[in-house]
């Protein structure tokens, strides 16, 4: 089984305006509202994959019953704590011009929310993978990700942690099995900026020494380098293609790459499932279907 969580869910809203002008009232061309976060989009790609999941985290309010509602509609699982107090955040993503984006700060989390969902946690078996996706609201210490690490690293959990900064730091003391940067995220702990591949594998290999056993970066157009624990390197370019949107990109690749491995054990395969679907979702309005992964995926198979 492959957990998620998500601490910091949002409802995306994604508009689309032909000419943005500030300071002036401007009309969409186009709207679109999809269930957001890391975490949640990684379950919504393993389930269309076929791979067993369960999305975990909290919602709040209205948005969060609507967040709720949309992945229903899309038969993702999910076991979600309700908050008390709040809404769940949105997350306004602005396609003119430039793509900007405006996120959302995220309702409160009590420690009696937290211990709801260590029960909830409690329930994962040796082997299990829990992906720790995401940013995380005000309210949770940013020691929140090593702080579950830590508790259940007796069950021989697998952890994937897809997050930047001191959260993705705090965590590898915990020997992650894998750790998903993409390559801006990897620059800035090391106050440096990437561009070629083989400086990404550079850098993601003294985060082995810091203590992840693998590492995915993701590193848009130029695709992503895999450094796996037993010193093998692999590396494959993106397909070209029509990117429409960026948003939930980099989650597809995580979970197309758990999803492969969780079968196969192969890295290789693994990161050709990541890439494809990854790219996929790229070319899409909204995260990938199956079939569109399966076709990009084919071509690689097929090189």
């Amino acid at each position: 089984m492959i957990y998620t969580l998500t601490l910091n869910p949002a409802l995306d809203y994604r508009v689309q305006v032909q000419d943005f002008h500030t300071g002036q009232v401007n009309r969409t061309s186009s709207e679109q509202i999809f269930a957001g976060g890391k975490g949640i989009n990684v379950s919504t790609i393993l389930h269309r994959l076929g791979t067993e999941t369960l999305a975990l985290g909290f919602l709040a309010g209205f948005t969060g019953a609507a967040v709720s509602l949309l992945m229903k509609q899309d038969g993702v699982p999910q076991d979600f704590i309700m908050l008390p107090d709040g809404n769940t955040r949105i997350n306004m993503k602005l396609l003119a011009q430039e793509e900007t984006e405006i996120n959302g700060r995220g309702a409160r989390i009590s420690q009696d929310s937290l211990h709801l969902l260590f029960e909830k946690l409690d329930h994962m078996q040796e082997q299990d993978t829990l992906v720790l996706a995401g940013s995380i609201p005000d309210s949770l210490p940013d020691t929140i990700y090593c702080d579950i690490m830590k508790r259940y690293q007796e069950k021989q959990i697998n952890f994937a942690v897809d997050a930047s900064g001191t959260l993705l730091k705090n965590a590898l003391a915990y020997h992650p099995f894998l750790i998903k940067p993409n390559h801006h995220e990897l620059g800035e702990l090391f106050g440096v900026k990437l561009h070629r591949p083989s400086e990404a594998v550079r850098y993601a290999q003294k985060l082995q020494e810091w203590g992840a056993r693998n590492i995915l970066v993701s590193m848009a157009e130029k695709g992503a380098v895999l450094i796996c624990e037993d010193g093998e390197v692999y590396q494959q370019a993106a397909f070209r293609g029509n990117v429409i949107s960026s948003t939930g990109a980099g989650d597809s690749m995580l979970a197309g790459f758990l999803a492969a491995y969780e079968k196969s054990r192969n890295p290789l395969q693994a990161l050709y499932l990541g890439i494809s679907a990854g790219s996929a979702s790229a070319f899409s309005e909204n995260l990938a279907s199956k079939e569109q992964i399966a076709e990009l995926f084919k071509k690689l198979i097929k090189n």
